[in-house]
């Protein structure tokens, strides 16, 4: 077994009885100055590592979430470099921005009489809020262990506004929760991960175990919507408008992605032991040239995203991630081998030797697990059939974590993987 340090976020709201919303809101200001100017001077060339201390002198925040603030603002430049998925921080929003400190430093917790959590938090030097946390009794019970326990780590937290109203959002980490190591599964399950849907299939020594097809097709529809409504304010000139879209537009990503990731652990847990396997897209989408229009619907969609809160919430149930190299995984037949490219168009997948026909990702996404196999150094399945495809479809509106539309079969598809074609 290996032991990991696993992280979770808390969400509660601040039932503030010491100060007022209004110094903190000021505070959430002044976070937002420190994010943009952080931007700017990294934009421009200043060393890193000269930009804390020279944010720091004109900031009108506590000097531990001074530097907070600033680490995240340059985390978020090096995603930008390193990941496609993170588009370039802007420097010229405005509104506030959340306040980052470290626990003891810039804000404390400690348990009442009552059994309530008491929270002090400096918003600004020498002035600081007080009060008790509100929220689910799921959060409050893990945040009351961390308190008592050692196995326990309160760490970062975060103060901000949501629909105007303030909450704080603490980080804790159990340094005693394992997740099983790789070798140690008896499942691998392969994740293919598209723009519009994501594709499981589930292998064992005994072959293909269960497939499934999740959609979300709203979050290409609405990237492409804002996208849209972005360009138009931005040949107006209305910049501001232009930021509250993008902030809208990340805020319902991402909710869509925790949705979806979600149902990907759920749906792993069936299996004995599993081992969540994705395809490491970095250098493939580093060579993506396919026009303009079309590169930025690709590197503008969050694979890389989904994959890391799939990962996240995987290790919370003790179960391993590993990643293999994606080359050609939607091109290989997975009953004879033979690999194509034109054996694949589209949602249509169509073997030019063997005749085998299937969902073009059910099909990557079998790959992906064989590959994932092999990386385990188990012996390869003879995969003589495939289950019939099953897929679902997400809520638009996000309102539930279930699916909400299930089709057992989609149409032509055939449980022996042989006749079956792809809507």
């Amino acid at each position: 077994m290996t032991t990991n340090p696993l992280v979770k976020t808390l969400d509660f709201q601040l039932d503030i009885q010491s100060g007022n919303e209004g110094l903190l809101y000021d505070a959430t200001l002044e976070a937002r100055s420190v994010y943009n100017e952080t931007i700017r001077l990294a934009k421009e060339g200043v060393n890193w590592n000269a930009i804390p201390d020279r944010v720091a002198d004109d900031a009108n925040l506590v000097k531990n979430t001074t530097q907070r603030v600033v680490a995240k603002a340059l985390g978020a430049m090096e995603n930008h470099y390193e990941y496609d998925d993170f588009g370039q921080p802007s420097h010229t929003k405005d509104g506030t921005y959340p306040l980052r400190a470290n626990y003891e430093e810039g804000y404390n917790l400690s348990l009442t009489d009552d059994g309530d959590v008491a929270f002090r938090i400096s918003a600004k030097p020498y002035n600081h809020l007080k009060g008790v946390l509100e929220g689910s009794e799921a959060h409050l019970d893990i945040l009351q262990t961390a308190l008592e326990s050692d196995e326990w780590k309160i760490g970062t937290a975060e103060t901000l506004f949501h629909n105007e109203n303030a909450e704080l959002h603490v980080n804790v980490t159990n340094t005693e929760q394992t997740v099983r190591d790789k070798q140690d599964s008896r499942t691998v399950v392969g994740v293919d991960v598209n723009e519009d849907n994501v594709a499981l299939t589930a292998l064992s020594e005994g072959g293909v175990e269960d497939t499934l097809v999740i959609d979300f097709p709203e979050i290409k529809f609405e990237r492409h919507r804002y996208f849209t409504m972005r360009k138009r304010v931005q040949n107006a000139g209305k910049d501001s408008i232009h930021n509250t879209l993008e902030g809208r537009e990340e805020r319902f990503v991402c909710d869509r992605l925790h949705k979806v990731s979600r149902h990907i652990v759920g749906w792993s847990q069936r299996f004995e032991k599993p081992c969540i396997v994705f395809e490491d897209l970095k250098e493939m989408r580093d060579s993506i040239d396919y026009g303009t229009r079309m590169n930025r619907r690709l590197h503008h969609l969050p694979f890389r995203a989904l994959q890391y809160y799939t990962s996240y919430k995987a290790s919370f149930r003790g179960i391993p991630t590993a990643w293999i190299n994606p080359e050609y995984t939607s091109q290989r037949c997975p009953m004879c081998g033979h690999t194509e490219r034109a054996n694949r168009n589209k949602k249509r997948f169509k073997c030019r030797d063997c005749g085998h026909q299937d969902h073009s990702d059910r099909g990557a996404s079998v790959n992906i697990a064989v590959k994932g196999v092999k990386k385990l150094d188990w012996n390869v399945p003879a995969l003589n059939s495939l289950p019939v495809v099953r897929k679902v479809r997400r809520q638009a509106s996000g309102a539930v974590d279930a699916p909400t539309v299930t089709h057992p079969t989609v149409r032509g598809y055939q449980a022996d993987g042989r006749v079956g074609v792809s809507d």
